[in-house]
């Protein structure tokens, strides 16, 4: 099937004005390019591992919108030209120009899968849903992932590190509680390693929807893997339903800024030998989280990894 895209150059003010008036004439499919950076709550709501660095906005965007080539008589893209017409009167919508190219899509909904495909970390297998099991992965643990409606699919660095120590330090029977679980990914790991039981915890109310999703995908009961919504750090509620020196290990992929706070009292939640996994820490962050676990005399490190610009520390408590 052909399309014809039409692009509207704009403005980053104009942008939900003109998808809003696009959407109300008949047109779907509406795409935006922009270099906005996305605030940490927007990104609470997004399925990425991390928020990715943008350049400078310039204020300037583009609207791009789709027409079947068989049904384009013209009708639509008019009615766009008089909505943008219209909006000159509200908003400052910049060029406002619509330039038209022509583009081929075989299927809009599932071609990205072909991109995405089963990859390994240590001995565990990530592999898509769609995808069958090979009798390659017979007798490893094997992760299926939905990408298209998960936080994180192990293929950020940071998870990558943490699944690697996980692998290294998860006995049989273990309980694990996972700070921030966003999909719920490491827990899941985790339980595939050998572990009993793991509890989430996450600011995000989607994350449950998430980490929910991923353990039915995964034949993970609810018996073995629960997920509540709240602070660790400060809420003594939460801090109360987690439980205190009962778990075996701690994993938390965050960031480094809450990774600080959250090792003054981490320690009460966990074992004496038990592990605090963590990751989500950028290189140049790695001296100001090292030194906070440092303070906790609870604590010592003892590891530090590096992937690319990540960093991974594992520490044990004493």
């Amino acid at each position: 099937m052909k399309w014809n895209r039409y692009s509207i150059k704009t403005t980053t003010q104009a942008v939900d004005l003109i998808s809003s008036a696009l959407d109300d004439i008949g047109i779907e499919g509406i795409e935006i390019q922009d270099n906005v950076q996305l605030t940490q709550e927007e990104a609470k709501t997004m399925f990425v591992d991390f928020i990715p660095e943008l350049p400078p906005d310039d204020g300037t965007a583009v609207v791009n919108f789709y027409i079947d080539s068989d049904e384009d008589d013209g009708t639509l893209v008019k009615k766009a030209e008089q909505e943008i017409k219209d909006l000159r009167m509200f908003v400052d919508i910049g060029e406002g120009t619509i330039t038209r190219s022509e583009t081929e899509d075989k299927d809009w909904i599932n071609n990205w899968k072909q991109y995405w495909h089963t990859f390994t970390i240590g001995n565990l297998y990530i592999k898509p849903t769609w995808e069958e099991i090979t009798e390659e992965m017979k007798g490893h643990p094997v992760l299926s992932i939905d990408p298209g409606t998960a936080f994180g699919t192990g293929s950020h660095e940071t998870t990558r590190m943490v699944i690697k120590q996980l692998e290294k330090y998860v006995k049989k029977g273990d309980r694990i509680l996972d700070v921030g679980c966003g999909s719920g990914i490491l827990s899941v790991v985790a339980l595939k390693y050998g572990a009993e039981y793991a509890l989430g915890t996450d600011l995000d109310p989607n994350a449950i929807i998430a980490s929910e999703e991923n353990s039915v995908q995964n034949n993970i009961t609810k018996e073995q893997f629960e997920v509540i919504e709240g602070n660790i750090i400060d809420d003594k509620n939460i801090k109360d339903r987690c439980g205190y020196e009962c778990y075996d290990i701690v994993c938390a992929n965050i960031l480094a800024d809450v990774l600080e706070p959250l090792s003054v009292n981490i320690h009460e939640h966990m074992k004496h030998g038990a592990y605090f996994i963590t990751s989500g820490i950028i290189n140049t962050k790695e001296d100001e989280v090292v030194n906070a676990f440092k303070k906790n005399s609870e604590l010592e490190i003892v590891e530090i990894n590096h992937d690319g610009e990540w960093v991974n520390v594992t520490a044990r408590r004493k």
